[in-house]
């Protein structure tokens, strides 16, 4: 890869992977508007670490928080410390099932299509607009259910379908069970640690086994992505103080019209990784 490439590429996972607007419906246009060359799995991943890890960082109280709980939850005792490990825990199993099961099935080959990209955007994206428009605001973190980890880590789980948005789906669903915006998107963003951590470490596992090597560029690709989605985290965190999502809906059923219109005018986009 060269510099602009890299550039172009931690921009877009830093961005797009926490804004609830869809990094996959904005990767697939990079090869489609550049002509360069698919990237690669194994720097998807280390960009997807680069991700990850801004979020252990901006969340650190939290992340601490998590692991005061799993004390206290090895000497059986309860905190509110140990239910947001539960919660966390509860909310994971969903997707990780659901991925195996795909996985296992070979599904995931036959739904990388920029179609279903660009109608996933537009219908969650509406999705978003009505449980943010409609959802009360009064609950927290510290309140939550089991139940309500549950129904979150079910809708996380559907954005293993191309265009969803993993933080889009789950803000979503924070929304519509009444939680404020910002313990929405926290709460999405600490739910998408364990799900990210396994994921990237286990295809990364299997990338180097299988012979594929971490470049300079590769590495460089994951660093600026750290920093991109550390800047991004902040600056949404601090939007939704006093903003709703209508600015991200409105942006979802642009960005899948817009697709759509290349579809359908005869443009060959690429796949979705």
């Amino acid at each position: 890869m060269f510099l602009e490439q890299i550039i172009v590429l931690a921009l877009i996972q830093g961005i797009t992977e926490f804004l609830p607007i869809s990094s996959s419906g904005h990767l697939i246009l990079v090869p489609a508007l550049t002509g360069w060359p698919d990237q690669g799995i194994l720097t998807d991943m280390v960009t997807n670490v680069g991700s990850l890890l801004a979020v252990i960082i901006y969340f650190w109280r939290d992340v601490v928080a998590m692991s005061r709980g799993v004390i206290d939850l090895l000497v059986r005792r309860w905190s509110s410390n140990a239910n947001l490990v539960r919660n966390v825990v509860v909310g994971t199993v969903p997707i990780v099932l659901v991925g195996l099961i795909m996985k296992a099935t070979h599904l995931d080959d036959h739904i990388r299509s920029t179609t279903l990209v660009a109608v996933n955007a537009i219908v969650f994206g509406l999705l978003l607009y009505a449980a943010d428009a409609f959802g009360v605001l009064s609950r927290t973190i510290r309140e939550m259910s089991w139940k309500s980890a549950l129904l979150i880590g079910c809708a996380q789980a559907l954005s293993l379908s191309p265009g969803t948005s993993r933080s889009g789906i789950t803000m979503t669903a924070g929304r519509a069970l009444g939680y404020l915006r910002p313990e929405a998107a926290r709460f999405s963003f600490l739910l998408s640690i364990p799900a990210n951590g396994a994921a990237s470490a286990l295809i990364i596992g299997d990338a180097l086994s299988s012979g594929e090597t971490l470049t300079g560029a590769v590495i460089m690709t994951g660093v600026l992505t750290f920093f991109v989605a550390l800047l991004t985290i902040a600056f949404l965190m601090r939007l939704l103080r006093t903003m709703s999502f209508l600015p991200f809906v409105i942006y979802r059923v642009v960005l899948g019209g817009a697709l759509l219109g290349l579809i359908w005018s005869g443009i060959q986009l690429g796949t979705v990784n």
